[in-house]
């Protein structure tokens, strides 16, 4: 993904700690990004060990405490030139995957796609058993059919590139993504 000189990157945490420390520092790594936080997200970073007070003084966060979800506008004003959501919980992916915009993150998504920027999302449940990073230790998750649908259904919206584990992920994020050369029309 080429990085614009006036445009950032909006990268939305949902309330899971898939691979949630890779996240953050792939996050950290990339530079010139805007956080934005759902609700629950707000809560798993704080079992995860992270302190929002300490993220802001690195990076802009914006949370999920709006109805209006006034962020949103920033995206019509050209400041973003890419979405990335990692990690995107089961309940982000299926929302987005029937148009749902409820939150601060599935609202983004919407209007992401509405100003035909790309999207890279980190889903958790991309195969019929995985491990998953609990808070304080390793776990075997056995994602629903209905679940592994959602995310076949999201990877077919245009400009929406679904990423399975943290190597895809940092390789999205490159100069050269095969996901997303796609240039808006």
């Amino acid at each position: 993904m080429g990085k614009s000189r006036h445009a950032r990157l909006a990268w939305a945490i949902t309330g899971s700690g898939h691979y949630l420390h890779e996240c953050m520092a792939l996050m950290r790594d990339y530079g010139e990004v805007d956080l934005f936080l759902s609700a629950a997200a707000a809560e798993v970073l704080a079992m995860y060990g992270y302190r929002l007070d300490e993220l802001r003084a690195e990076i802009r966060v914006f949370r999920d405490n709006s109805a209006s979800s006034v962020p949103v506008g920033l995206f019509y004003e050209g400041r973003y030139h890419s979405l990335v959501i990692a990690p995107a919980t089961s309940n982000t992916i299926a929302k987005c995957a029937y148009g749902i915009s409820d939150s601060l993150v599935t609202n983004i998504f919407a209007q992401a796609g509405k100003c035909r920027l790309p999207a890279i999302v980190f889903a958790c449940d991309t195969a019929p058993e995985l491990q998953s990073q609990a808070p304080r230790e390793t776990v075997t998750v056995y994602p629903r059919p209905i679940d592994l649908d959602n995310v076949t259904r999201l990877s077919r919206f245009e400009q929406t590139c679904i990423v399975s584990d943290v190597e895809q992920l940092r390789q999205a994020l490159g100069l050269a993504s095969p996901c997303l050369n796609a240039s808006p029309s």
